[in-house]
């Protein structure tokens, strides 16, 4: 038994817990917000209760159902036949099956071949090796033409990353590829999933199994500091509230890590300093009237600077329209000092262009939930930049989102991590030598 803590309740840190705690070791879990989940934690929207950032499952996503099966809540994952679109041209064009490449009038023929084949061969491909120093641009251009980055991509990337859209790395946007590619229940029908009753219902099953097997769980509680004498970890301080601890699992956005674990060495600080991180500000909005028939819409449309719309009503059945707008940026973006209430009066007005028959009537609620690291720049040659998981300081480990690369943010990506990061626990009590960082 090694005396642990894990920093951070979302669904990474949850998970470590769990797994740590089946493990046999003891377990003490510190987490800033007053209600555990992270990027996975509901809200109460105007009664109901729903995600504060969207969610989806895909058939891939092998972790979450392993860990689902385990927390005995397997009977709750359901699925769902689901559409996607672009709006462009004041528009929806249909998209994501062979029938709707071939009818679109966003591409022309040649464009339309050299897409179909270029998606069709990345979603069977085993892995991405040889994408890793390609930017995503190159490699679209190279396999679909100038022409469809141009039209389809170019505008998703700028909206999403702005000054640093140029230089994403290809393996990232083919392993997303890939993964909602292999989500269909047949050629033409894509099917993705959702858990009954929402991310919550995993939350509450992982919270329940930590404080069943004597885990503790301290929310409300911001780490200030991760001590370690000698080389190796001591414990936790967050406040007057010090945990002692063999072992330390942190899961808390790399650009912290510097500030939380001060004793780590000067060149190791630097690399999780040089992680770049995308903000985000999602809108919700919950309304009387449906916007589209679509899951998801990508919007390439002059003037409005939303990447895509979510209605994630077609997904889960819920009562009422759920439609979630993401605001991606930079944090030194101008909209990011905007208020939640110009970005949801703007994001509403967005949802009125592509259904003009929404009027303000079709209204119910509106909110923005706010993430200053929300989406790791995953530039080419990004997994040489992503320092060990074993950090130098012996009995601490450090992941976040981007060490799931080149998978993209997800809950089975961090529950694949988290089972890892359990098992390592115990196992580099001595002092190591420290790793090269580039």
């Amino acid at each position: 038994m090694v005396k642990t803590v894990i920093i951070g309740a979302g669904a990474m840190g949850l998970a470590a817990a769990h797994y740590a705690l089946a493990l046999g070791h003891e377990v003490d879990l510190i987490e800033a917000d007053k209600v555990p989940g992270g990027m996975a934690a509901h809200f109460d929207f105007d009664g109901l209760s729903i995600e504060r950032f969207y969610h989806f499952v895909c058939k891939p996503d092998a972790p979450t159902f392993r860990l689902m099966e385990e927390l005995g809540i397997a009977d709750k994952m359901r699925w769902r036949e689901t559409s996607m679109a672009y709006f462009h041209g004041g528009r929806l064009h249909r998209w994501g099956d062979p029938i709707a490449l071939l009818t679109t009038s966003l591409l022309n023929p040649v464009e339309k071949l050299r897409y179909g084949v270029q998606v069709f061969l990345t979603s069977r491909r085993r892995g991405f090796d040889d994408l890793e120093t390609v930017s995503a641009r190159d490699w679209v251009e190279r396999g679909s033409g100038r022409g469809v980055y141009e039209k389809l991509w170019r505008p998703l990337m700028d909206l999403k990353f702005y000054q640093y859209a140029e230089n994403i790395s290809a393996a990232w946007m083919a392993t997303r590829i890939r993964r909602v590619g292999r989500s269909r229940k047949s050629l033409l029908q894509e099917e993705l999933g959702y858990i009954e009753g929402g991310s919550e219902t995993l939350v509450k099953a992982l919270v329940e199994a930590i404080t069943a097997r004597g885990g503790r769980i301290h929310l409300g509680a911001r780490v200030d500091r991760i001590e370690s004498a000698g080389g190796r970890v001591t414990g936790v301080r967050a406040g007057d509230l010090f945990l002692p601890a063999e072992a330390v699992i942190c899961t808390t956005p790399t650009p912290q890590v510097p500030r939380l674990a001060p004793d780590l060495p000067a060149a190791a600080r630097a690399a999780y300093e040089a992680i770049l991180n995308i903000g985000v500000v999602c809108v919700a909005h919950k309304l009387k009237r449906s916007v589209s028939p679509h899951f998801w819409v990508n919007v390439v449309e002059p003037g409005i600077e939303i990447p895509g719309v979510i209605e994630f009503s077609n997904l889960r059945p819920l009562p009422d329209t759920v439609v979630y707008t993401p605001y991606y940026m930079p944090t030194d973006h101008p909209k990011w000092s905007w208020s939640d209430a110009q970005l949801i009066e703007e994001s509403f007005g967005y949802l009125q262009r592509i259904n003009p028959q929404l009027t303000e009537a079709d209204r119910l609620a509106s909110r923005a939930g706010r993430l200053r690291f929300a989406q790791p720049v995953c530039e080419p040659a990004f997994a040489a930049k992503i320092p060990p998981i074993r950090s130098p300081i012996a009995g601490l480990q450090i992941a976040d989102t981007c060490f799931y690369y080149p998978e993209d943010r997800g809950v089975s990506e961090g529950a694949r991590l988290a089972r890892e990061m359990a098992r390592a626990i115990g196992t580099d009590h001595q002092p190591r030598r420290e790793p090269v960082y580039s």
